[in-house]
This record gives structure tokens, C-alpha cells and sequence, in this order.
């Protein structure tokens, strides 16, 4: 038998693989569904690529690729066998086991797995089952034991994410405390050194309470309890809001990292802090609540209300109602895409091309975008993987008293792992295990589908919309029109414009008191902001900085309002909730609104110049260069003024320096705080981190924006990735190609300069053979077909060379908003609420349920329909 096994995989041995450091194998999770080894035909891992395929799917990737062997992992879940005084009798472990796989559902105590492995070769489904030590060759032995005891395909991509371990410090055993009769109250804290609330380290020698740097995690600080350090060399202290009876977070700054004190509890009881005592920081949905205590009980009330929380919700299941399984601070994505895929046109472009998409994907599909969203979609819309519990079950469930455990084989929704190491990848926020904005991470993914929607249909397109920017220089009343595509509207909520302003008076100053005389704070009291106001607030005009007037030709006063070109199919309106203090901590304004179910957008559609109005000539800002270069160009181009230690302060932040240096430039040198805006303007650019390159110095007859490619060098051919965003967007390959090189390839700037050059008859008519003459590389024409759509999609006034944009009625219907919950988007937990079949429908990572009370005045972001015109 050993000589026929041989013999048999003869002719597959050069296919058959032992992985190797690097390799990732996936034998959790197909690559086109959420099949799994605890699935009904269990998962096949191919043993050459080691990619995880169901039944359904792997015969496609055998004919694709020609790959025969495949180990088929299978997972039983059996009920525990009782013993005569009813335990559960104790079993020997199957040393048949594929170790590190991670479970799809929590496995109740009364149940146990049994795990099956077995070769199978293609296409007559010969099995050999394992371990056949014996019989097998000893490469397909090593390659099959190796294949068994390889650790998660997601491990190796996520070495950030892991948490060094933390030593205990030098000075924790020896420690001296100083006896000054310091005693830390429970409430009330500040920096001793300034006005800080935030961030605040006690010094555990001489009980000082400062504040520590500022992060860009939200935690704010001057920087005076590293101060304290250098004048005192007092080594240890622990920041004061995650002190618990568990531990609490402690620095050494001797030994500049975080550090353990086995006798923290004893440190502490010196200046009056009994940990043993103390309320545990409390976690709702696995994430933890890292509010500052002061803020607790307003965040305790809105998670309540946008959970619905004391109402007996009834679950739904079957299609469109699958829940997302949370893998830790992934809500924000969870929320996005429930609501991406309740809307049709989306749920078309991948699931109604599914097989397509899948026939077509890659060698390795976990890598392609598209087959990842079609994968997403065909498991929230299937059906699939949301199935009610049968009556049975139900019933036994409810005689055991188990209310609060599902059993094994209830699916907990999807889990977005793969698609998530796809999406993520690369992005310093996104790829980490950290709590993101909901309202980023919509427009990430709207980019990601932008560039890889060539060729296809665009989804994203119902988001579009062109928005008309009206500037006016104060001094001599001339103006500019111009238009920029957008995706999100954002909506201010003008704190000014309460209904309840005076009772909001009353509580801060309640507030105050408390603080003053190191009370508990008052109840806290909700803004409640008219929706009118809001949209009052975002037509209001708005100062430009540091404009240059062209009419002046000088640095001037200059206002914007911004009116709406064109309406998009699809409305998205954020709420800015989030904002930063004068120091600079981001703060969330607890606020509620009365958005409409109905919207009526009309009065906010652009009209462009008028009558009497007088434009602003179309010049450019002129190329100041210090006095002493002005000989040597190439040496101002080197070496601009940059404050580096502005440029020094943000990439302490975590920001790359280069990126830093170009936001300082950029901004002015008008300090970090303006500095870091730039820098969350321009953090999704390809060349965010490159180094400030600026163009050499041009005599005054040259203009920067000169739409001729011949002032262009030809070897200044702009990035190709760069070129497919704007060419995704509806703009002709040439007309992008001369506004990237005329804006030295920065993609926003080559927007407006898109918008403020718009191409000429004479250019489109020769643009069929300069793209032909032009094109060398075999993606090119793929970008020229995406630009290929019907008229209807455009605007009656849009040149065919603009942007595609769905025009229509400024009319809308709300069926979909995420909502927020926490100080912080960096913190907190987000749900989204969707209308379906004229219910509301709560998303609660895996958890779906019919809304009894939809907290629409709550929301973060808002989705709008637009209502078909009558």
C-alpha cells in the first residue's frame, strides 16, 4: 500500500510544496466565500499556493491553475457524552488536529470539536487520510505536517499590531516617595503647570500631576511632566485615567518606555489612591471606554440610546440581514459596508457579477480587490450565513435556561478578516487594530473602488458630485467660479444655535463650580441644534486664508461659499461632531439634530456668474524666492524656509518627517497647528512622504499652469497610478497627464486646475492618436474604457471631458445612518441603522435587529436617496 501511495503522487510531487517563511496559509477561510473546515464540505488547501477554497469554488481554482493535491480540513462538532451521574465524560484529544485555526463560533462548554484532515487529488477525488506517515513520501509528510501547524495567514501581516512585552523597571523595587502629605482627589485633576485636563501623569515620588506630550491619539499635553523629570530625575509615574484595580499604565523616563511596578498598589496608597477600591473602567461591546472620567455618564447615555439598549429588539435573518463579526475595533468598517451594500447599484456592480468577477480574479483572488468586495457582498446578501435557529433547538435552549448562549452552529455573521488585510494594507491607521473614523475610512473606500473600477462599471459614481466654489476678494468685490468633485457633504453643527443654549449656559457653569470645588459634575446636558441651522451654518460664507488676490496681484481678504454644481445620486452628509480645542485636543461635541426624513437640497444648487458680477483675472501667485537665492534657483529648491521645529513637534506625532517639512512649507510657516491640518488634508496622496520637492525658478513671461505639454520636460511623465485616479473619475488621459505635470503631480491641486483649464475642441480632437501614440503600457486601455459611458450620465451643461456625475433633482429620502458612540473617533463603537421594506433595521457588528426607536437625531453620517422625480 505504502509503494501504491507513492507511486500515485509520483506525477504531483513537483507541485507539492513545504511552506516557507513568508508564505501565508490559509486554512481558515475560503478565498471566494466563508466556507470553512467547520462548513458542511469543509475547506480544501491547495498544497502549492495555499490558498483555502470551498466545495463550490475548488474545482475553479483546479482548472484555472492545473493544481491536483489539496488537503481537505474538516471540523465535527460533537455534543459532549455524559457520564452515568450525568458530567461529561473526559476524552483522549484526536491526534488528528489542525492546530491555530481560528473558530467561526463560540463553541459552548457542552460541545467538542474533532478535527479530519485527508489529501485529495484532482479531478477523481482520490482521498489519502492523515497522518499516513508511513505510506507517504517523506516531502509530502513534512509539507503536510507543516501546512497543519502553520499559524494564522493574517499573523505575519500584523507584526505591528503586536504588543512588546512590557518589563517591570529598574526603579520600581527601590523607589523613593516623598513624605509631603500629598493626597490625590478622585475627580477634578489639572496640570499643576498649566490649564490641562487631559493626559495627566502622577508623579509617583513627589505626587506632581502634570501633563505628559501631545499624540495623535487624541491625548493632549505641554510636554510638563518630562519637564518635571529633567529638573528632578524622578523616574516613575502613571497616567491618572487608567488607573484600575487590575494596574494602571506607567512610564519610566529613564528608561523611556512603558513600564510594570509589582508595587503599584502600594505606591499609590502613599498619596491617598486605594486601587482595590476604585470602579473598573467599564467595556461595552469589547471595546474599551477610555473617556476621561469626567465624561462618563453623557457617554453611558448615548450608548444606550443608539443601541436601543432595554428594548427587546427582534432579531431578523435571511438575506440582507447578516451581521458583521467584530474583530476588535472594526465597526467602523462593519457600519460602511452594510450600508454600501444595501444600495442596488453596488449590490450590481459585484454581486451581480459575481461569477465573472470570480472567473476572472487573479491567481491569488485574496489580493484582488474586487473579488474581496464581491465576496463581502455575496455574504450579506445570500442568505447564507444568517439562518434562524429551528423550533427545536429553540425550545431546548429555553429548557436548559441557556438564554444568554447561542449555540455552536449559529453563525455569528461574517468576519471581514481577509478583506480587511486587503484594504488595509499599506495604511499606517487602517492596518492597525486601533478604533478608526467611520467617515475616513467611507472615503478610502470609495478611492480604492475609484481605481479599480476601470474598465467596469463605477459604483462610486452615485456619490459624485461637483461642487461650485464661489470666491470673492473683499477689496474690489471681483470674483472666481470654480468646481471640484466631492463624495461627503460636510454639515457644521453651530453649538451657537441651540435651542437649549441657556440651559447649556447653566450647566457649564454648574460645571465649573463643580470642578473648582472638586465636585461630581452636574448632569450633563444635550445641545439640541436645529437642522436648519446647519445647513444655515455650511451656507454661510467663509474666510479664506492667506489669499492672493489677482486683481490686486497682492495678499488680500478673500471669502468662499460653496453651492452645489451638481446633485449626486446618492447624498452623504457627515455631521462634524469632531473637532480640536485651542489645545488641540480632538473633542466631540455631544449634539442633537433633527435631521429630516425628506430633504429638499434645491435652494443650495449653484448658478455661476451673474450679472453685474466682474471676474477675478486668471492669474497665478508669482514664485517668491528669498533675496540671497535669488541668483542660484537650483539652491532655493533645495533648501526652502521651513520651520523645522514645527516640522520636528508634528513627527513626534508618528508622521513622517518629509511629510511634515511639506505641510510647514506648505502652510507657510504659520505654525503646527495649521501645519497639522494640511497634513489630515493630505494624508491619502501618494506622495505624502516624499521629499518637498518644488519647481525650479521660471522667468515672469512662464506660467506653472500652462496647459501645453511642450513646457513640460518629456521625462516628467506623472505616476501612472496617479493618472488612473483622475482618468477613473471621467477626465481624458491627456487633459490629466498636463494637469498633474503642470501641479509638479499633486492630485489635488491638478483637480482645480482640471476644472480651470478645461480642455479645447481642437485638443479632443487629436486626443484619439496622441492616446495612441502615447500608450505603452497594457493597463492604459483599460483606463481610456472607463471613460467610455453614455451622455445620461452627465449633467445637460457637462462637456463630455468632465466628470461623471448623475444629475438630477435636489430631492431626497434618508435610509441609512451610522452612528457614533464615545469622546473619540479614535475610540468608541459605531452601529448603523438601514431602511429596509420600510422598517428600520439595527447593524450591530453581527447582531441584526428590527429598530424599535431609531435614534435618526444621534447619527454621524447620513445617507440620502434621491427621490425619483414626479
Amino acid at each position: 500500500m505504502a509503494a501504491d501511495l507513492g507511486e500515485l503522487l509520483v506525477p504531483y510531487m513537483p507541485t507539492i510544496r513545504v511552506p516557507r517563511t513568508g508564505d501565508r496559509v490559509f486554512k481558515s477561510e475560503c478565498a471566494f466565500s466563508y466556507d470553512s473546515p467547520e462548513s458542511e464540505g469543509g475547506l480544501y488547501v491547495c498544497m502549492n499556493t495555499f490558498l483555502g477554497f470551498g466545495r463550490e469554488h475548488v474545482e475553479r481554482h483546479y482548472r484555472k491553475t492545473g493544481q491536483s493535491v489539496y488537503m481537505h480540513l474538516k471540523r465535527h462538532v460533537k455534543e459532549k457524552a455524559t457520564g452515568a451521574a450525568g458530567g461529561a465524560i473526559p476524552r483522549r484529544r484526536n491526534g488528528k488536529v489542525f492546530l491555530d485555526l481560528e473558530l467561526n463560533r463560540d463553541i459552548n462548554e457542552e460541545y467538542e470539536c474533532e478535527d479530519e484532515a485527508k489529501l485529495v487529488i484532482f479531478p477523481d477525488h482520490f482521498e489519502i487520510p492523515l497522518p499516513n506517515i508511513e505510506e507517504l513520501p517523506a516531502l509530502v509528510t513534512i509539507a503536510c505536517d507543516a501546512v497543519l501547524n502553520a499559524p494564522s495567514a493574517y499573523k505575519k501581516q500584523e507584526p505591528d499590531s503586536w504588543e512588546e512585552e512590557v518589563q517591570v523597571s529598574k526603579h520600581a523595587r527601590s523607589l523613593r516617595q516623598l513624605d509631603n502629605g500629598v493626597r490625590i482627589p478622585p475627580s477634578g485633576w489639572k496640570c499643576q503647570k498649566c490649564e490641562m485636563r487631559e493626559n495627566l501623569w502622577l508623579n509617583l515620588t513627589d505626587g506632581s500631576v502634570l501633563c505628559g506630550k501631545w499624540f495623535f491619539d487624541g491625548a493632549g499635553g505641554n510636554g510638563h511632566a518630562l519637564e518635571h523629570y529633567k529638573g528632578t530625575k524622578f523616574p516613575l509615574a502613571v497616567k491618572l485615567d487608567t488607573i484600575t484595580p487590575d494596574g494602571a499604565d506607567i512610564y519610566s523616563f529613564d528608561e523611556e518606555e512603558a513600564v510594570l511596578d509589582p508595587d503599584i498598589s502600594k505606591h499609590l496608597q502613599h498619596f491617598g489612591i486605594d486601587m482595590l477600591q476604585m470602579q473598573r473602567n467599564g467595556t461595552e461591546n469589547g471595546h474599551h471606554n477610555t473617556d476621561n472620567s469626567n465624561e462618563v455618564r453623557p457617554r453611558v447615555s448615548e450608548w444606550e440610546v443608539i443601541q436601543e439598549a432595554g428594548m427587546k429588539l427582534k432579531a431578523v435573518y435571511g438575506s440582507g440581514f447578516t451581521g458583521i463579526r467584530n474583530l476588535g475595533n472594526s465597526c467602523y468598517l462593519s457600519s460602511t459596508l452594510q450600508v454600501l451594500f444595501s444600495i442596488p447599484e453596488f449590490q450590481r456592480a459585484y454581486v451581480g457579477n459575481l461569477q465573472r468577477i470570480f472567473d476572472y480574479s487573479p491567481l491569488d483572488p485574496t489580493t484582488d480587490f474586487s473579488t474581496q468586495m464581491a465576496k463581502i457582498g455575496h455574504g450579506l446578501l445570500s442568505g447564507l450565513y444568517s439562518k434562524p435557529p429551528m423550533k427545536c433547538e429553540l425550545i431546548e435552549q429555553v429548557m436548559k435556561e441557556e438564554h444568554k448562549v447561542l449555540d455552536w452552529h449559529q453563525p455569528k455573521g461574517i468576519s471581514p478578516k481577509m478583506f480587511k488585510a486587503l484594504v488595509s494594507r499599506g495604511h499606517p491607521e487602517f492596518s492597525s487594530n486601533r478604533q478608526q473614523d467611520a467617515h475616513e475610512f467611507f472615503l478610502h473606500l470609495i478611492n480604492l473602488v475609484e481605481r479599480n473600477s476601470a474598465g467596469s462599471e463605477n459604483p462610486s459614481d452615485m456619490f459624485r458630485y461637483l461642487v461650485e466654489e464661489r470666491v470673492q476678494c473683499c477689496q474690489t468685490q471681483r470674483v472666481r467660479y470654480t468646481q471640484k468633485v466631492d463624495y461627503l457633504m460636510q454639515l457644521p453643527a453651530p453649538m451657537e444655535a441651540a435651542s437649549n443654549r441657556e440651559e447649556l449656559i447653566a450647566y457649564e457653569a454648574k460645571r465649573k463650580e463643580a470642578e473648582e470645588n472638586m465636585r461630581s459634575p452636574p448632569e450633563p446636558v444635550r445641545a439640541r441644534i436645529p437642522f436648519t441651522a446647519c445647513l444655515q451654518a455650511f451656507t454661510e460664507p467663509e474666510n479664506v486664508p492667506d489669499f492672493w488676490s489677482p486683481a490686486l496681484q497682492a495678499k488680500s481678504a478673500g471669502v468662499k461659499t460653496s453651492r452645489f454644481a451638481s446633485f449626486p445620486e446618492y447624498l452623504v452628509m457627515q455631521i462634524k461632531k469632531f473637532t480640536f480645542g485651542v489645545d488641540w485636543v480632538p473633542k466631540k461635541l455631544d449634539v442633537s439634530i433633527d435631521v429630516p426624513e425628506f430633504l429638499d437640497m434645491s435652494r443650495l444648487r449653484g448658478v455661476g456668474l451673474q450679472a453685474g458680477e466682474e471676474e477675478l483675472p486668471d492669474l497665478t501667485p508669482p514664485i517668491v524666492l528669498p533675496e540671497d537665492t535669488r541668483d542660484n534657483s537650483m539652491n532655493s529648491s533645495d533648501s526652502p524656509e521651513i520651520d523645522e521645529s514645527a516640522a520636528m513637534q508634528l513627527a513626534e506625532m508618528g508622521f513622517p518627517l518629509e511629510a511634515c517639512r511639506k505641510a510647514v512649507y506648505y502652510t507657510g510657516n504659520m505654525g503646527p497647528e495649521m501645519a497639522f491640518s494640511w497634513i489630515i488634508a493630505h494624508m491619502e496622496e501618494p506622495d505624502f512622504a516624499e521629499p518637498l520637492a518644488l519647481p525650479s525658478f521660471m522667468e515672469p513671461g512662464s506660467s506653472l499652469a500652462s496647459p501645453g505639454l511642450s513646457t513640460a520636460p518629456l521625462d516628467n511623465q506623472p505616476p501612472e497610478e496617479s493618472i488612473a485616479i483622475l482618468t477613473s473619475m471621467g477626465f481624458p488621459r491627456r487633459h490629466t497627464i498636463q494637469a498633474l505635470r503642470a501641479t509638479n503631480n499633486n492630485l489635488e491641486r491638478a483637480l482645480d486646475w482640471i476644472f480651470s483649464h478645461p480642455e479645447r475642441e481642437e485638443e479632443e480632437q487629436s486626443e484619439d492618436l496622441s492616446d495612441m501614440a502615447d500608450t505603452t503600457e497594457p493597463n492604459d486601455n483599460a483606463f481610456s474604457n472607463a471613460n467610455t459611458y453614455s451622455d445620461s450620465t452627465l449633467s445637460p451643461d457637462q462637456e463630455p471631458s468632465g466628470p461623471r456625475v448623475k444629475d438630477g433633482p435636489g430631492r431626497y429620502e434618508l435610509f441609512a445612518f451610522i452612528s457614533h458612540m464615545g469622546a473619540s473617533t479614535m475610540s468608541g463603537h459605531y452601529v448603523c441603522h438601514i431602511k429596509k421594506e420600510g422598517r428600520w433595521v439595527i447593524f450591530n457588528d453581527h447582531k441584526v435587529c428590527l429598530s424599535e426607536r431609531p435614534p435618526k437625531d444621534l447619527g454621524y453620517i447620513y445617507f440620502y436617496r434621491r427621490l425619483s422625480s414626479r
